[in-house]
């Protein structure tokens, strides 16, 4: 079973968790091409390409002039990565041998990787998936990419004792992924709270849960779809009701807002 999580744009490059061998992305040469348009774009190009503040702008461009396609040394994807999917993974605190697990069942989803896994080495970027970046294949990342991740997932997923994938992404990222073309069953947890009788899907919780599943599945070394059912982290479980065949919905009651 593999499990697919986004990016997150905040990125700590400082060292944390256990000591990691890192490994190549599958991807690399896919990058080294990409990375020859992303080294030409401006700050002012940047900053309207992806809604960046003129700070963020500048610092993305020195990045992106910084990055180094041959190059196989960097920190570990699962380690860098910031903000609450991550924070709900919290994969510094993953012990060697959880990593290794991981490493052949998580993958993370990227607009300048296409895929990772989570010991890859990788540098400084900041690239969402749904850039419309212009290249010599389209006018977008999709274009891009094309069939290059799904190609990877399903020689990873050919590898699993279960072929099945967990759907953790964003709408964004999951659709570079071609779901629908992997063969295999797919299933898209959805967290919802539940306040004054009525569901709420609130962001900031959502994407939380999806890093704690993550790592629920890797703790548990969750190999049966089914199993996810018992998920019950931070309060949630598993609403048969309102959940379809590649949907599950699971719901808690909404968190009180936490005092300052």
């Amino acid at each position: 079973m593999l499990i697919l999580l986004s990016p997150a744009k905040a990125l700590d490059f400082e060292p944390r968790g256990v000591e990691v061998e890192t490994t190549i992305p599958a991807l690399k040469e896919r990058t080294r091409i990409l990375s020859k348009t992303t080294a030409g774009l401006t700050a002012p190009k940047l900053k309207q390409l992806m809604g960046l503040s003129d700070d963020l702008a500048v610092l993305n461009r020195e990045r992106f002039k910084a990055f180094d396609p041959e190059t196989t040394e960097g920190r570990p994807a699962a380690m860098v990565f910031n903000g609450e999917v991550y924070r709900g993974l919290d994969a510094p605190s993953m012990s060697a041998e959880a990593l290794n697990w991981a490493q052949d069942h998580l993958r993370i989803l990227s607009g300048l990787y296409g895929v990772l896994r989570p010991k890859d080495a990788i540098q400084p970027y900041r690239l969402e998936m749904g850039t419309r970046l212009k290249t010599r294949k389209g006018s977008n990342l999709y274009d891009f990419w094309g069939d290059d991740i799904a190609k990877t997932l399903k020689t990873d997923l050919a590898a699993q004792e279960s072929p099945a994938v967990v759907n953790l992404a964003s709408n964004e990222y999951a659709k570079a992924a071609k779901l629908k073309t992997l063969g295999v069953p797919v299933i898209t947890p959805d967290f919802k709270e539940e306040k004054d009788g009525k569901l709420r899907a609130l962001m900031v919780y959502a994407k939380q849960a999806r890093g704690r599943m993550a790592r629920w599945i890797i703790d548990h070394r969750i190999e049966d779809p089914e199993a996810l059912k018992g998920f019950d982290v931070g309060g949630y479980r598993y609403d048969a009701e309102g959940s379809t065949a590649d949907k599950w919905l699971f719901t808690r009651p909404q968190p009180a807002p936490v005092k300052g």
